[in-house]
């Protein structure tokens, strides 16, 4: 049960937040455009705001312990497990990813052919590091962007698969027989990086993903519904998940009663994988918002998380001016990308209210996230459609939600 205190004493002007709900209501919901929709707005260690809408599945209202597929809202939590292994001295931002995952230690950059014709490479610039795999700066890309040849072999091999049939190992290893895209560290590109950063977490520690993510976060921090997969007592929570049709507005995904998420397999994607509900990921957005610590547990240290959320695109440069991505977060000028997570650096160019250093991810289900430690504002919503970049509204609960502080 989420708490919820007066958001007037926590600097909110209440009216104003409750035109948020009532947006989504009118506009979303009522149409048939999202299924349901469920949004937390906290201030510090507090919840202003509350909003738990529509049906989970028909019939049945959504509640706020639902357990949601959050996709690439698990890079977050990957990349800060990585760090807790820089912070010990494990592995540095700097070394070679075949360092670690030696398949990787001849690929090569695209030069020619694909489908039927074999590829044709050369050698890279330099070797893909740590850092590139945290800031996708790889070379690696995504199946679904289907803008080249590699985006092509990824498909066929299904590699992006979060319920694919292989083993991360197994992943590495088809994927060192794809070129990259581009020399490491020379543009952006979303990718599955943060699934190769999962395997060399796995290398580094000799245990499971999942295993590592219960040790080193979800136990510290008491985020008691967040995994790979949605165990048995726990699946009536689970709602369904559509996929956006142009004709039908939605289509289903995914049963919420016979969700593919109970069902555990080999695949462990640290880049999209796991589940989690409004509650838990408040969790841990308190604890980046405190400077990476929470309830007397210190995850990563202050200065670990400073590093993180600092803008690591090469020059200096914004996604407009480096991406080679479809991706929809690379829309708006003025955003960067930091170890994990994208970061605002001038919001006045993203033409939506914010402020320098806030940092933010979102998942292909329209799930998304923010935290803001100048006005130390955590926003999360919830919902289950697929892609996220059918619908405004995360950009226009942003803008709602800024026009809710008070002076």
């Amino acid at each position: 049960m989420i708490t919820t205190t007066n958001p007037a004493e926590l600097g909110f002007l209440p009216d104003r937040l409750e035109r948020i709900p009532a947006y989504i209501k009118a506009k979303y919901l009522d149409s048939g455009k999202l299924p349901h929709a469920a949004l937390l707005i906290g201030r510090g260690d507090e919840v202003a705001h509350l909003s738990v809408q529509g049906d989970a599945r028909p019939g049945q209202q959504l509640k706020d312990d639902a357990i949601f597929r959050i996709a690439s809202m698990t890079k977050p939590i990957t990349s800060i497990i990585f760090m807790q292994l820089v912070e010990e001295g494990k592995v540095a931002l700097s070394h070679s990813v075949a360092s670690f995952l030696p398949e990787f230690k001849d690929i090569g950059v695209f030069v020619s052919g694909g489908g039927s014709v074999p590829f044709v490479t050369r050698p890279c610039a330099r070797p893909m590091q740590m850092i590139d795999l945290l800031r996708h700066t790889s070379g690696l890309t995504y199946g679904f962007q289907e803008r080249n040849p590699m985006d092509a072999a990824y498909r066929a091999l299904k590699l992006d698969d979060f319920h694919g049939k292989r083993s991360l190992d197994e992943l590495v290893a088809e994927l060192a027989k794809i070129p990259l895209q581009f020399d490491p560290g020379t543009y952006w590109n979303y990718s599955v990086s943060t699934d190769v950063l999962g395997a060399v977490i796995q290398r580094i520690e000799g245990k499971s993903l999942d295993q590592i993510f219960q040790e080193r976060l979800f136990g510290p921090v008491g985020m008691v519904d967040t995994s790979f997969f949605v165990p048995t007592e726990k699946a009536d929570r689970i709602p369904d998940c559509f996929h956006f049709h142009p004709s039908e507005t939605k289509v289903m995904f995914d049963n919420g009663d016979s969700s593919r998420w109970t069902k555990p397999g080999p695949f462990l994607s640290g880049g999209g994988g796991l589940c989690s509900t409004l509650s838990d990921y408040h969790r841990f957005c308190r604890m980046l918002l405190n400077g990476g610590a929470l309830d007397g547990v210190q995850i990563v240290s202050p200065k670990t998380l400073e590093l993180m959320t600092a803008n690591h695109l090469p020059g200096g440069k914004d996604l407009t001016e480096i991406s080679q991505s479809l991706f929809s977060e690379a829309d708006n000028a003025g955003i960067g990308f930091g170890l994990g997570f994208a970061v605002n650096m001038t919001p006045h160019t993203t033409l939506v209210p914010g402020s320098a250093g806030e940092f933010y991810w979102g998942g292909m289900f329209s799930t998304a996230f923010f935290v803001d430690p100048v006005e130390d504002i955590i926003m999360i919503f919830m919902t289950q459609l697929m892609p996220s970049s059918i619908y405004p509204v995360r950009r226009e609960i942003k803008t709602m939600l800024y026009a809710a502080l008070a002076a």
